[in-house]
């Protein structure tokens, strides 16, 4: 593969090399330069950047964008030239190669000295370097070893659930063949007699007629037999579905401007023709959320400021909740101030405090403590030029970067940063109008984690003022303030809870100052605890502790993270469609509950299910050390959380059946929760949840989490996804879908449909994939009837000619039957046969629920089609045979086989051509032209071929013999009455079937008969966004159609568009068949004049 040819700079020696990545060995030193991919596992040694830190981005691991912070050993910081990385001598001890992308262990031993190692030092093959020159690393796994390839898997072949049942229903059909050739095989082995005179078997005869031999007899009978009744198969099935599929794809799914997204470019995109009916049946949605759900686009949006709440914008979620409520918000509200400002990052709106004007609100100093803390306490580093307009933050986190961006739109300008110092540019501080560079010495970071949940900095004012900045979740840092201010607290708790409802991400702010002597004392304890060689986390933890606590509360934040357009919508859309959503994140918990909370997957009456790794016992555990013991806690745990909430989840079914449930669970607990003593646990909860939230899950559990309920649930599932983290979660499912993101191309080469954005799934699933789903099985269960009728009319032939192996039909007659006299009007209904428009299929998602029961392709209804099928086949023969049994030609003659072989034919093509119609949803111009044409090409074919004889072929058995029917009443009547007899079973069916037992889409057309023409009316979101000539298409293709004949519905057929057009004042090229459609109107004109 090129990956593997491409080079890094390998140490050789005192100097570096340049080395292909497939020649690299485990204990080489490498170095790896900005924006350059690691090519394997390695261990962080040394960084151009001050403290050994490197900034790395893991999209291709977890989908996130924003950047991580490594830090290398003290230690190793001093190996960052290849002269004293060349002197670096040390033993690494460490796990087995597994596929856990968050976890590691090991120990570094230099100068028998035992470092411990953590993923801090770890820097995974697939990542790549951020704002650093250059970093120094030792190879610790390569190739297959590499934590991201053991989270890849094989690429599988798919095949769509239709396909599977058709194979099944194909089987039959060979056992129904089977069944037929050994009854007509035994009736042959019995029927053979020398009694029987006129069939001159005395003597010498055929093996096959030899009545001396009756066993021979019966076996080569049933090889005759076999090769009579093969028609029953319908071998052109396949070519016509894959034919109907691969139009459908890219002419439909391809060019729908509904899926079309203008601010990119970007159309959907049907990358295999297998799956269009899969599309139809979906019962559980896979998403990724990073760039998937969300735009990954974090802005500051409102704040709560010494109980004062600031921000007067509304969230999507508001907007939301209030339209569900049957509540009309204000365009007023939606107007913003002069002051506002909206840039990456920030979308704030309230005078109160922009442009210095805090200075005038009641409680100032709380205000400029709380934008200090937003621009000194974050590990954000600025980039480009030092202004305000210019500057670009690289921040851990998104949410870290609107902090800063916020505080420099409120006027504390962060724009440098040194290993000791933060230079803040103050504005309106001493007095409206004045600017100030502030130096701010950064004493001591303690730094966020999981198990923190809160980020400090200790920082020294130029006036020596000592200041402990703090901001966490608002439950961590209340429990470390200090005594007194109950009303600011109760307000800003309040405050909290309103932003939390509206979707937003809070955090929330405090401080500390702190004496000489306090500070002092507590910094040896730190320095101590940060020079330990023994679980220095928690004695750092312990340390943060001592100085966190007594803190005054600022205020808080509210950071809303921007859903792609329409997400929400579109997820309500799915969820009445029968469909359940999970979403798979690497993200952190709380992140993931948010955006559940923004997507309408959870709300506050949602009964949550949360099974967490934080927990007391199992910090207990691993304060102790043991891995066996923390393994052991963690598996109990979950296998207790699973057991006890599957018992409250389905007491909650039967006590409040409409309340809904939520499964939320970490990737740490999700590893033991796929162990295969708790699959099943896992799976029995999962399923009656209505929602699953998967947090800081890895790519492979992504797909093994697919896998459960794609082969545990055996359900059909959908995974969609962006980034290569995505890849195996897409692989695995029966359908993957890969968004054009801003994460690369990869989601969507391993994609079997790309689309743009989340949204368009309702289009993908609720349109195309159910109409795909349903002419699909139309077309299946109608070649099955139409094969079989034509097969048992041949087999009840049979039974008149002695078993004897006879043909009833001429050889190009059967030839021809699926080839030409009844393969296109199926192709017809499988392109263009719809039960209801696309818009009334978005109006009414529940019809989708048809296809997740698979309601038109049951044994029930291909049972119907048998039964029909089997009273046709009767009519064909015996109605054809016994009413020509007296039969005369116009000399004189009865007629023979072939007149009524050949009258029978005609009735078979007439009818299941007829049936189709019968069948069809909305008939259009195209189903007239290809039934009448499928008729006429049999009597077009018949005249001609029985106006010739050869000397070489059997035709001579029906020469003229359509001309002798033909000058024969006999024959139209039979060709009348027939079909008529035949069908009438069909339609009593259908009649009663419509009347008193309908199918959903059924009560919908009823309802919808009067409506012609209303899909047309639906509206692109993105009509704005098109070019002229786009725009002009656009206009184009909601001109009038014509209209069904059959159910009322409007059908995108084309028809006088230009004449539409000009009614319209849309220019269009004139069509030649205008002229008569202009003259036909003015001739109407003239006759009402």
């Amino acid at each position: 593969m090129s990956i593997n040819n491409a080079h890094v700079d390998i140490l050789q020696g005192q100097r570096w090399e340049s080395t292909p990545w497939k020649r690299l060995q485990v204990g080489d030193i490498v170095r790896i330069k900005q924006d350059g991919y690691f090519p394997a596992d390695l261990l962080f040694l040394s960084s151009t950047n001050p403290d050994g830190v490197c900034y790395i981005e893991t999209a291709n691991l977890d989908g996130e964008t924003n950047l991580k912070i490594r830090k290398a050993l003290e230690r190793t910081w001093d190996f960052v030239t290849p002269e004293k990385a060349s002197g670096f001598k040390g033993e690494v001890q460490c796990e087995q190669p597994n596929n856990s992308l968050y976890t590691f262990t090991g120990n570094l031993i230099v100068d028998k000295q035992t470092i411990p190692l953590s993923p801090n030092q770890l820097l995974l093959r697939g990542c790549s370097l951020r704002n650093t020159e250059y970093i120094v690393g030792a190879v610790i796994f390569t190739g297959h070893e590499t934590k991201v390839m053991m989270n890849s898997m094989n690429v599988p072949s798919k095949r769509s659930t239709l396909e599977k049942k058709l194979d099944k229903l194909i089987l039959a059909l060979f056992a129904t063949l089977f069944s037929m050739c050994v009854i007509g095989a035994i009736g042959s082995g019995v029927f053979i007699n020398e009694k029987y005179f006129y069939l001159g078997l005395r003597g010498k005869v055929e093996d096959q007629f030899n009545p001396k031999n009756r066993f021979v007899v019966t076996i080569l009978t049933m090889f005759t037999l076999i090769t009579l009744y093969s028609t029953i198969i319908p071998i052109s099935l396949y070519v016509s579905i894959e034919m109907i599929k691969f139009i459908q794809c890219t002419q439909f799914i391809n060019n729908d401007l509904h899926m079309y997204h203008a601010e990119s470019d970007t159309p959907a995109l049907a990358r295999t023709s297998n799956l269009n009916e899969e599309l139809g049946q979906v019962e559980y949605i896979f998403s990724d959320k990073t760039g998937t759900l969300t735009r990954n686009l974090m802005e500051f949006f409102k704040c709560s400021i010494g109980g004062e709440m600031y921000g007067t914008g509304i969230t999507e979620i508001e907007k939301g909740g209030a339209e569900r409520a049957g509540i009309k918000i204000d365009d007023d509200e939606g107007k913003r101030s002069a002051s506002a400002v909206h840039e990456k990052g920030f979308n704030f709106d309230d005078a109160r405090i922009m442009r210095g004007a805090w200075r005038n609100e009641p409680n100032p100093e709380a205000c400029k403590e709380f934008f200090r803390c937003l621009a000194i306490c974050h590990t954000v580093l600025p980039e480009g030029e030092e202004t305000p307009e210019k500057i670009t933050y690289q921040a851990a986190s998104p949410d870290e970067a609107a902090l800063v961006a916020a505080a420099k739109n409120f006027g504390f300008f962060f724009y440098r940063r040194t290993p000791t110092t933060v230079m803040v540019r103050e504005s309106h501080v001493e007095r409206m109008g004045s600017i100030q560079d502030v130096p701010y010495e950064i004493l001591n970071v303690l730094e966020f984690n999981s198990t923190r949940k809160r980020q400090s900095v200790v920082c020294r004012f130029p006036n020596g003022r000592l200041v402990l900045y703090c901001k966490g979740a608002d439950n961590v840092v209340y429990e470390r303030l200090a005594d007194g201010n109950h009303d600011m607290k109760k307000t800003s708790r309040e405050h909290l809870e309103q932003f939390g409802s509206a979707g937003l991400r809070t955090l929330c702010l405090a401080y500390r100052d702190l004496s000489r002597e306090q500070y002092e004392i507590w910094n040896e304890k730190f320095v101590q605890a940060k020079s330990s060689l023994r679980d220095r986390d928690k004695k750092l933890d312990e340390v943060a502790e001592l100085i966190e606590k007594d803190l005054i509360l600022i205020g808080c934040t509210a950071i809303e993270d921007k859903l792609q357009e329409g997400v929400p919508t579109c997820i309500e859309t799915l969820c009445a469609a029968g469909i359940k959503i999970w979403v798979l994140t690497g993200d952190k918990m709380e992140t993931a509950i948010n955006i559940a909370y923004a997507c309408s997957l959870v709300n506050n009456d949602t009964k949550q299910f949360i099974i967490s790794s934080e927990t007391d016992a199992i910090r207990e555990a691993e304060d102790r050390g043991d891995p066996v013991e923390i393994a052991r806690v963690i598996k109990d745990s979950v296998k207790q959380s699973l057991k006890s909430f599957h018992e409250e989840a389905r007491h909650s079914l039967i006590s409040t059946p409409e309340r809904k449930l939520a499964l939320i669970i970490d990737g740490r607990c999700l590893m033991y929760a796929l162990d295969p003593t708790l699959r099943v646990d896992l799976l029995g909860l999962s399923l009656i949840c209505h929602s699953v939230v998967c947090c800081r899950v890895s790519p492979l559990q992504k797909a093994q989490v697919t896998s459960l309920v794609k082969k545990g649930a055996r359900k059909i599932t959908l995974s969609i996804g962006d980034g290569a983290n995505d890849v195996s979660m897409i692989q695995a499912a029966h359908v993957g879908i890969g968004i054009s993101g801003q994460e690369g191309m990869q989601a969507v080469m391993a994609s079997d449909f790309a689309i743009a954005q989340f949204r368009f799934l309702t289009d993908l699933l609720l349109v195309h994939g159910r109409w795909s789903y349903l002419r699909l099985c139309k077309v299946i269960t109608y070649f099955f009837y139409k094969n079989l009728t034509f097969t048992l009319t041949q087999f009840w032939f049979t039974f008149q000619t002695g078993f004897s192996g006879q043909r009833f039909y001429d050889d190009w007659n059967q030839s021809l039957y699926n080839v030409i006299f009844t393969a296109l009007p199926v192709i017809i209904v499988g392109l263009f046969d719809k039960d209801v428009s696309a818009s009334l299929s978005k109006r009414y998602p529940q019809l989708y629920k048809e296809g997740i029961r698979n309601s038109f392709f049951k044994w029930r209804v291909i049972a119907v089609w048998g039964f029909f099928a089997f009273y046709q086949s009767i009519v064909f023969f015996y109605f054809t045979a016994s009413a020509s049994r007296h039969g005369q030609g116009s000399s004189g003659k009865i007629l023979g086989l072939w007149d009524v072989s050949t009258m029978a034919f005609s009735c078979v093509v007439v009818t299941v051509n007829l049936r189709l119609l019968m069948a069809c949803n909305s008939i259009t111009r195209w189903h007239y032209i290809s039934v009448a044409g499928s008729i006429v090409a049999w009597f077009v074919f018949i005249f001609i071929y029985s106006a010739i004889m050869t000397s070489f072929d059997r035709q001579e058995n029906v020469y003229f013999v359509i001309y002798v029917l033909m000058s024969t009443f006999f024959f139209y009547l039979t060709l009348l009455l027939v079909p008529i007899i035949a069908l009438f079973g069909d339609f009593l069916y259908l009649s009663i079937q419509r009347w008193l037992f309908p199918y959903d889409y059924q009560i919908i057309q009823e309802q919808h008969r009067d409506e012609p023409h209303e899909y047309s009316r639906v509206q692109l979101p993105e009509t704005s966004h098109l070019s002229p000539e786009e725009a002009r298409s656009y206009m184009i293709s909601m001109l009038p159609r014509e209209s069904s004949k059959h159910t009322g519905f409007a059908f995108d057929s084309p028809g006088y568009e230009s004449f539409f057009a000009s009614q319209q004042g849309v220019g269009v090229p004139h069509k030649a068949w205008d002229v008569a459609r202009r003259a036909s109107m003015k001739q109407q004109r003239a006759g009402k004049s």
